[in-house]
């Protein structure tokens, strides 16, 4: 076969360049399904190799074995708190609406026992009206409802969409557990990069996803179950909603559970809860925020040789930009970033150490 003319190359990688950008388009509304699947599937990868002795080198039962344990491990854990979630906040909500709770009576408590002085800045924010502050959280209550019943009908869709989802997910998951080392294989001579330099970008590319997956989950459960277990110690209505809370806002490096443990601590203190204000404080600084200073560093940083401010910017960034799967592509991202400027800077030191490299 002869070889292609200059512009025969230009065309065929004009080719390439539109075919793989439709075959992106295509897959784009799957995009968090896809993600997870390869989340799941680095993560899960030596469970996979493990068992393949115990099955005889049969890849296909492996990777159903493999599956399996994921939804144990991942799959119905999360159903589980999902669905506690939904009912302790329908719960919650209904109090609200009862009466039961009331939000501005223990608000005026609040800002009656508030200092002189801070009452006063809060006065000039407008926080010290009552009767504004009880309409407001009335209207956002009743708000809230009528959007829930408003879109009552859409929860049908939604279960199909989120079980489709789910469903490809799965399914995606068990051909990369199955298939995944022909799939690397078959990348690495695709990629027209040398392949000790492919190797390595591949190779950080898995462990930044692993060490950030495995860093900011586990900070982010640990934070949760911690936070959950001394609100339900302390009497705070719906531990398991604010818990859940918690492991979400923990995301964010260094301040995330503190934005929910932190007012309440204040509310306990300003209200005469003296001693369930001391311990909530007390208990968030020394064991809610030891554990996001130590294990995060351990987990995310050290993994992936960044320092804790470059794991911090970039959860943030990615988080903004890309929405919650941010938390690990951002700092996957900056991993990549660091790994290839690293190959520049080693490049152009040969060069500048030996003319002929």
């Amino acid at each position: 076969m002869s070889a292609l003319r200059p512009f025969d190359d230009r065309a065929f990688l004009l080719l390439v360049v539109a075919v793989t950008l439709a075959f992106g388009w295509i897959l784009a509304p799957f995009f968090g399904a896809l993600f997870w699947a390869t989340v799941l599937a680095i993560l899960f990868m030596p469970v996979h190799r493990r068992l393949l002795p115990v099955v005889r080198q049969r890849h296909s039962l492996a990777a159903f074995a493999t599956l399996l344990v994921i939804l144990v491990m991942v799959i119905l854990p999360t159903a589980f708190v999902s669905a506690a979630l939904v009912q302790e906040a329908a719960a919650l909500v209904a109090r609200f609406k009862s009466g039961d709770i009331d939000f501005g009576a223990r608000y005026a408590a609040f800002i009656a026992a508030l200092p002189p002085w801070l009452a006063e800045h809060a006065a000039r924010f407008d926080l010290t009206d009552l009767s504004g502050i009880r309409n407001r959280i009335s209207q956002g209550v009743v708000g809230l409802s009528q959007f829930a019943l408003g879109h009552a009908f859409n929860v049908g869709q939604l279960t199909f969409e989120f079980l489709l989802h789910l469903g490809v997910m799965l399914y995606v998951l068990f051909f990369l557990l199955r298939d995944g080392g022909r799939l690397v294989q078959r990348i690495r001579a695709a990629v027209p990069l040398r392949p000790d330099l492919l190797a390595d970008l591949m190779e950080k590319f898995a462990t930044a996803i692993r060490a950030t997956v495995k860093g900011n989950i586990a900070v982010a459960l640990v934070q949760g179950a911690l936070g959950g277990l001394i609100f339900w110690f302390l009497g705070v209505d719906a531990p398991v909603l604010w818990g859940t809370l918690m492991a979400l806002l923990s995301l964010l490096p260094a301040v995330g559970a503190g934005l929910v443990w932190g007012p309440v601590a204040l509310y306990f203190l300003v209200t005469g809860s003296v001693w369930q204000g001391v311990l909530l404080a007390a208990y968030g600084v020394l064991v809610i925020g030891l554990v996001d200073n130590i294990l995060r560093p351990i987990l995310v940083g050290k993994d992936t040789k960044m320092p804790d401010y470059v794991v911090l910017v970039t959860t943030l960034g990615g988080i903004a930009v890309f929405g919650l799967v941010g938390f690990v592509i951002g700092p996957v991202i900056a991993a990549l970033f660091i790994a290839v400027w690293d190959v520049v800077a080693s490049y152009r030191g040969r060069r500048g150490g030996d003319p002929a490299a």
